[in-house]
C-alpha cells in the first residue's frame, strides 16, 4: 500500500487537503495522526519519533524473553510510549516505569496509555538521571543517529531531532545509560536496546566496560545487526 492508499483508507478528514500535505513532505503517519504498533493504535505527531517496525522487534524480543510476573521494568526515552504499552498489554503482570526528557512527548504518551487501557507510570527526566529505584530490566530505544550520518529529509525536517541524534558517533546514550545502570538494576536483570547498524560491537564493549554481564547481538528482519540482550552474568 503506497501513502496516497494508506491515507485513502485511513485518513478521516479532507483527502485533498491530506493529499496537499504529503507532497509538501509530511510524513503520512503525521497526517493520520496514528500507527498501528504491535497491534496497538498508537497516537502520533511532531512531538514524538513515529514507531517503526524494527522497534517492533525490539519489544517481540522482550516479550518473548521476560516472565509475565510481578518484575519491575523501565522504558527510557519511551516518546510515544508505544514499547511501554505493548508490554504492559502482552505482560500484564508487570510493573513499569517510562522516562522522557520531553515533556510534550509525555503529555502524548499518557494519552496514548489511557487509549490502551494500560497502567504505566510516567517520569519526566533524562535517562536514568535522579531515578533511585531498581529494576529487573532496563529497554531503551535511545537516540542514535550520528550528526554527520545521512537522515531523509522526510525525518530530519519533521521528526523531532532529539528522539533522532546523540553525540559520539550516536553512542552517548548507551554510554550514558550503562554508566548508571547498575545503581538501578537488581541482582538478575536484563536490559533491551534497538542499535543503529553498526553499532554492536562498540556497544557490547560498552557495557562489558560498566557491568559484570554478557552481551548478544541481535538481527533485525532484514539482516542489519539491531538489537542487544545484556544479561546479568548469573542469568547465563
Amino acid at each position: 500500500m503506497n501513502d496516497i492508499e494508506y491515507l485513502k483508507k485511513y485518513y478521516k478528514g479532507n483527502i485533498n487537503d491530506a493529499i496537499k500535505r504529503l507532497e509538501n513532505g509530511e510524513p503520512v503517519q503525521y497526517i493520520v495522526g496514528d500507527v498501528d504498533f504491535y497491534g496497538n493504535i498508537i497516537k502520533v505527531d511532531k512531538r514524538v519519533l513515529i514507531p517503526r517496525f524494527e522497534t517492533e522487534g525490539l519489544v517481540e524480543l522482550a516479550i518473548n524473553t521476560l516472565p509475565n510476573t510481578n518484575i519491575d521494568i523501565i522504558d527510557l526515552g519511551t516518546g510515544s510510549g508505544c514499547i511501554a504499552i505493548t508490554l504492559k498489554k502482552k505482560l500484564p503482570n508487570i510493573n513499569i516505569d517510562a522516562v522522557d526528557i520531553s515533556e510534550s512527548a509525555l503529555d502524548l504518551a499518557l494519552e496514548n496509555a489511557k487509549i490502551n487501557n494500560t497502567d504505566i507510570n510516567f517520569i519526566h527526566g533524562n535517562m536514568l538521571d535522579n531515578i533511585n529505584k531498581k529494576y529487573d530490566c532496563i529497554i531503551s530505544n535511545p537516540p542514535y543517529i550520528s550528526y554527520n550520518e545521512e537522515v531523509m529529509d522526510i525525518v530530519k525536517n519533521n521528526e523531532p531531532s532529539i528522539a533522532l541524534y546523540a553525540s559520539d558517533d550516536g553512542l552517548y546514550y548507551y554510554e550514558k545509560i550503562l554508566k548508571s545502570a547498575k545503581n538501578n538494576l537488581k541482582e538478575n536483570y536484563y536490559i533491551f536496546f534497538e542499535i543503529g547498524y553498526n553499532q554492536g560491537e562498540k556497544i557490547k564493549n560498552i557495557a562489558l566496560k560498566y557491568l559484570d554481564c554478557s552481551v548478544e547481538v541481535k538481527k533485525d528482519l532484514q539482516g542489519f545487526d539491531r538489537y542487544i540482550i545484556i544479561k546479568s552474568k548469573n542469568m547465563v
